[in-house]
Order: structure tokens, then sequence, then C-alpha cells
């Protein structure tokens, strides 16, 4: 798989919010921060453009006393942004284990191979 194929680390970061939302649309951006690990302010950032892309849009809580709550819905777009994003996610993920699978088995052989030769006698005496 070509790396332009992997989602940069933005797309990652939209990815991760279009899960949250999807699962919970009801979390405020400082929850939504707080689940990212991000500061509030890249959090406010990453759903202005999530919502100028027309992934997510906001829908007001009508019964709610605070009228700053909102609720962050996945738009059939967004839906089918993630669908794509996930795909992208995974083969990146793949791709990195297959590679840490190979150095791992590599790194094995060059132990095993150091371990099963003589140790000179220069480096005994010291």
């Amino acid at each position: 798989m070509n790396t332009c194929e992997f989602p940069s680390l933005q797309e990652e970061n939209h990815l991760k919010v279009l899960r949250l939302l999807e699962a919970n649309p009801q979390l405020s951006q400082r929850e939504l921060a707080e689940a990212l690990g991000v500061s509030l302010g890249k959090t406010n950032y990453c759903l202005k453009a999530l919502l100028g892309k027309g992934f997510i849009k906001m829908q007001s809580f009508k019964k709610s006393q605070n009228k700053l709550a909102y609720a962050y819905l996945l738009t059939p777009t967004g839906v089918t942004e993630k669908a794509g994003l996930t795909v992208r996610f995974l083969g990146r993920k793949v791709a990195e284990y297959e590679s840490l699978t190979l150095e791992i088995e590599a790194l094995k052989s060059e132990m095993n191979t150091a371990q099963s030769k003589p140790v000179p006698e220069t480096v005994k005496s010291s």
C-alpha cells in the first residue's frame, strides 16, 4: 500500500472525533477534548473543520437549560468519510504491524547469531 493512501495525522484526528461523536453525539467540546487528550482550542478547530466539510452538523437541545448544549451528528457524508478514513487507518496500522513483525524477527535472528558466536579471548580477559 502506498503511503499516500494512508491518513495524515489530521485525518487520524478527524477519524477519532467522528468515532467519538458517532458513539456519543452529546459530548461537550470539553469532554471531547479530554477524551482525545488535546486542548479545547484544538478540539474546537477540528469540529469547525468537520462542520465546514459537511461531515457533522450541530443540533441544539430544545429542552436544555444550557443554551450552549449541542449534539454533534454525523451527516451521511460524514458516515461515508468515516468509513474511508477507517479503511485507510486500518491499512496503515496493518502495514506498521507487518513492519514491526519483520523488524522483531530480524532482531531475534541477530541476537541468536550473536549468542552462538564464541567470545574472543581479548574480550574475556577485560
